[in-house]
């Protein structure tokens, strides 16, 4: 099991022409952004390669849309009508009888969170995560997801020259008004700035050409990404003149993150690029050892916030690619390592007086309260409803 779900048996059709068909169960090579409509759609997917925080998982994670790996062979033999069953990691042809539901316990610890912020991947799960509790804090949503769910390409657009980079720019900016309505009084959205791999970014464009590199994950793209791309700057210019002519009074409840990024000489760079003024709030993702070590500086510099991607951190830390089931074992999220590296992000955060949040998968959770200096946690909506012991399981 790569990504667990609300409930543990699902019943469908298997779905291979990688269209959005509602309630089937997503059968793929590997998921990849061009299926964000048909993995929106899927009860459950079935992939043959692929890590348990890969981006598009994070995706189901957020849906509560349960993924299985199996082995490329067996993706031939599914077919017609099947029942996946995740408390044995098993596929059956057919269905099976549901079993009778109980109620998930609840994880220890959750009362303790100081601050929640829910990783979401539209204004669905602002909704679903607020019927479930008013606890949350902040969400936070990947400027990829909003491109995916409102059928943009930004490649094509900020390649097409600064007129069509200022549209894309607006066009986000009305996407994020549909969400910060459905916020709660106190809460806020943030947005991570634009962060295209280079072999997302390909699957993602239509008619320009992306450079292909050996290793993506070290390649071209968040701040060395955004710093390259000559248009970026009147798309984010637009969209956040955009935010501040028609969103009103909820102008100040969106804010803004930049993705891997190094140090303090980067992020000032970024700044400048995108030609934000000193009182301009940005937030600032440590993803790489790097980015640890930069912490106090990232704050003296300005940084307003500091958001811990631990999925990438984990994987620079210990050497293990996050998207290789191969090396599952040796992605520890409890590494004595990454604790010790969380630990001295938060402390950073706290020496400056700069907030801190720490991603936690919901196994996570009361192991990190317990173990780190800080209270404040992202996870993704799936899991939060899950530690919330709101979700009722099969027995």
């Amino acid at each position: 099991m790569l990504v667990g779900g609300h409930l543990r048996t699902f019943h469908g059709t298997c779905n291979r022409t990688a269209e959005p068909v509602e309630g089937t169960v997503l059968v793929t090579e590997q998921l990849g952004p061009e299926l964000y409509d048909a993995i929106l759609a899927s009860s459950a997917v079935i992939c043959a390669r692929g890590g348990q925080t890969g981006h598009m998982q994070s995706l189901c994670r957020s849906r509560g849309i349960p993924v299985l790996r199996v082995d490329p062979l067996a993706l031939d033999t599914l077919v017609g009508d099947i029942t996946v069953r995740l408390d044995r990691g098993s596929i059956i042809h057919g269905t099976v009888v549901d079993v009778p539901r109980q109620r998930q316990p609840v994880l220890p610890g959750l009362d303790d969170v100081e601050s929640i912020c829910v990783v979401i991947a539209d204004a669905t799960d602002i909704r679903s995560t607020n019927d479930l509790t008013a606890r949350v804090d902040s969400y936070f949503i990947r400027e990829e997801f909003l491109c995916l769910g409102a059928g943009l390409s930004p490649i094509d657009s900020l390649r097409a020259g600064p007129r069509e980079a200022e549209r894309y720019g607006v066009a986000i900016a009305g996407v994020l008004h549909s969400m910060v309505r459905e916020l709660l009084p106190g809460q806020r959205l943030v947005m991570r700035l634009l962060d295209l791999r280079s072999d997302d970014a390909a699957r993602m464009t239509t008619g320009i050409e992306v450079d292909d590199e050996p290793n993506p994950e070290l390649g071209l793209h968040g701040a060395r990404w955004l710093l390259a791309e000559h248009h970026y700057p009147a798309a984010f210019l637009a969209l956040r003149a955009h935010v501040a002519d028609h969103f009103g009074a909820d102008a100040d409840r969106v804010s803004f993150a930049v993705p891997f990024i190094n140090d303090s000489t980067e992020f000032l760079r970024l700044r400048e690029h995108l030609r934000l003024t000193g009182d301009t709030p940005l937030g600032v993702f440590v993803e790489t050892p790097a980015a640890v070590h930069s912490a106090t500086e990232f704050c003296a510099a300005g940084a307003s916030e500091l958001f811990v991607g631990t999925k990438d951190l984990i994987q620079f830390y210990l050497a293990a690619d996050r998207g290789n089931h191969r090396v599952a074992a040796t992605y520890q999220t409890r590494h004595p390592a990454v604790l010790a590296a969380l630990s001295q992000t938060v402390e950073s955060g706290r020496a400056s007086g700069v907030p801190v949040h720490v991603f936690a998968l919901g196994t996570d959770v009361d192991h990190y309260l317990r173990h780190l200096p800080g209270r404040r946690l992202m996870m993704c909506n799936a899991e939060l409803q899950r530690v919330a012991g709101a979700v009722e399981l099969p027995a």
